[in-house]
């Protein structure tokens, strides 16, 4: 049925409480791909800009880019280590926002389904994920799969 699910991560353990729902779905459904995705936001600096600064930008962002790396990398051996294929996806925000790249990435790859967490780095908040959650769910072209972590329900 769905041959490859999209998972955005924005490197928080409560994004990462989509992942026995991803396996088990995955496994069920004979997945051929699970693809883990985050996107790249760009560092904020304010723009005194030196020729210093702008190096120093560039070696941040190498740092950043390389730390989201090896977390994806982390994630990924966790679903190998439960035999399920996974690749890792980095995405840098080109235009719009974290919701319109996933919405690009997964229309653009034949993704079948996304499979997401409603909290993110931002906790309680809906300012972060849980907004970036409801704008893919809202504007998908494919099913998507709102996990909201436990603790975290309301009511």
């Amino acid at each position: 049925m769905y041959k490859k699910i999209l998972v955005p991560l924005d490197g928080s353990e409560i994004s990462e409480h989509v992942l026995g729902h991803v396996k088990a779905i995955a496994r069920g459904c004979q997945t051929k791909e699970v693809v883990l995705l985050q996107v790249i936001e760009p560092l904020l600096i304010s723009f005194k800009s030196t020729i210093t600064m702008a190096d120093h930008y560039r070696e941040e962002e190498d740092k950043y880019e390389k730390s989201v790396r090896d977390y994806l990398a982390r994630v990924a051996g966790t679903l190998k280590k439960s035999g399920l294929s996974a690749e890792t996806v980095m995405v840098p925000i080109t235009h719009g926002s974290v919701a319109d790249e996933i919405l690009h990435y997964a229309t653009e790859n034949g993704v079948d389904l996304i499979i997401m967490s409603t909290h993110g780095k931002s906790g309680l908040s809906r300012w972060h994920f849980g907004s970036v959650a409801n704008r893919v769910s809202s504007h998908s072209p494919v099913p998507v799969l709102i996990v909201t972590p436990s603790g975290f329900r309301t009511g």
